[in-house]
This record gives C-alpha cells, structure tokens and sequence, in this order.
C-alpha cells in the first residue's frame, strides 16, 4: 500500500526561474563588479566554473562554496532575497496538492540547498502541505543520483520503498534511482522542465543516457502534474 508521495522541488512544484537569476545572473553580476569585467564576460567565466564540477558533485548545489571561491562580498540569503519575486509555482501544483494531501503523506525530497528549498517553500506559502522536507546535500551530505540516498530516505521516514512514490523532473536523479529500489516513480517532461533552476543549458551525457534507461516496470513519464490524480 501507497502511504508517502515525494515531490522533487526545482522544476516539479516551483519553476527554474528563480535558481536561474540567483545562479546565471546575480553570481555573475557580484562577479562582474567586483573584477570590473563585463557581465557576459563573468557568465562565460562562471559557467565553465560550473560545469566542471558538474550536478553529480555535491558543492554544485552549495552556494557558499561558489561565493567564497569567487570571492564575493555578499551573503547567500542577501542573494536569494534579491531574486525571491521569481519564485513562481507550476501549473496545477495547489490542486495536485490539495487533492493528495487527504490521501497520503506529502513530502519535499531536493537536491537544492536547505536555504534555497525553504526559501521557495516559504516565498509560496506551500511549506504546510509536506510533513517532511529534505535537502539530500544540506541533510544527507550527499546527491541523490543513486540507491543510497533513496534508501536512506526510506529508513527515514520508516517505510519501505514499495510504500513510497516519487516525482520529479531528472531522469536519474528522480526516476532512474528510485526506480532501482523499487519505488513507483514518475518523471514530469513537460515545457517547464526544461527551465532548469540551476546552470540552464548544462543537461548532461548522464541525463542523456538516463532518459534511455528510463524503466517502465517501475513508474511511467507524465507530462503534467494533474496526470497523477489519474495514476494514483
């Protein structure tokens, strides 16, 4: 029996676009100032920066590496208070919501960084509808890119993974690595997932392949959020 729904956050409850300025603009911008380069010139820069470690790489989700690597001379949460107007929910998110929350436990489980995951919760108001949220690089110290994370997230909540569902918008992290400890997972596809919150225009080899290996035995793709109150 189905008792816990997971709901990636980036790209799955809020759009791309608020990690998109905080990452692609105003680290660049901080940058561009602070060197006395144009802001092209920091964006090309930072980006290369960026890619090198890439989304495996747990200090991509870290702001605070990226501001004391570059050396910069703002907080983290002066940052992401500059861009909080960006911070929009998905389309039907309220009403998945609504509908769910009677029927099964809802919870947040991100990659992003705990400062951004509550920044955006708290900006929409959407905080109360998920009994847990979690971080997997602030909580767990560790990217969910493969069965540890999943598993270690089941020992959390106390259930076993053919009790837990996930959704989200990655085809490893929230679909290929779920699916391999079995749990139900769904893969959102639609036009929004594109706008990645982070690094847009960086989707990787590995997500690439993961969208080959995407296994129909343990969850299906969707491209809307509302086709879950017809799967579930």
């Amino acid at each position: 029996m189905k008792k816990i729904v997971s709901f990636d956050l980036d790209g799955t409850i809020v759009n791309g676009q608020f990690g998109e300025m905080v990452w692609n603009h105003g680290i660049p911008e901080e940058f561009s100032k602070k060197y006395s380069i144009t802001f092209e010139e920091a964006k090309r820069l930072i980006v290369k920066e960026y890619e090198a470690v890439g989304d495996t790489n747990i200090l991509w989700y870290n702001i605070e590496y990226w501001l004391d690597r570059f050396n910069l001379p703002i907080a983290a949460d002066t940052l992401l208070n500059r861009y909080e107007a960006y911070i929009e929910l998905l389309p039907d998110v309220k009403e998945v919501l609504e509908t769910l929350k009677g029927k099964y436990t809802l919870i947040i489980a991100s990659n992003a960084a705990r400062i951004f995951v509550e920044k955006e919760l708290d900006h929409m108001g959407a905080a109360h509808y998920f009994s847990h949220i979690i971080s997997a690089t602030t909580d767990y110290k560790m990217v969910k890119k493969g069965e540890g994370f999943y598993k270690k997230l089941c020992n959390t909540l106390n259930v076993s993974p053919e009790e837990l569902i996930h959704v989200g918008d990655h085809p490893i992290f929230d679909f290929v690595a779920p699916s391999s400890v079995g749990i139900e997972s769904y893969l959102l596809r639609s036009r929004e997932q594109r706008a990645r919150s982070k690094k847009q225009g960086a989707e990787s080899k590995e997500q690439e392949a993961g969208s080959r290996e995407l296994n129909p035995n343990n969850g299906r793709v969707i491209t809307s959020l509302m086709e879950l109150l017809h799967e579930l």
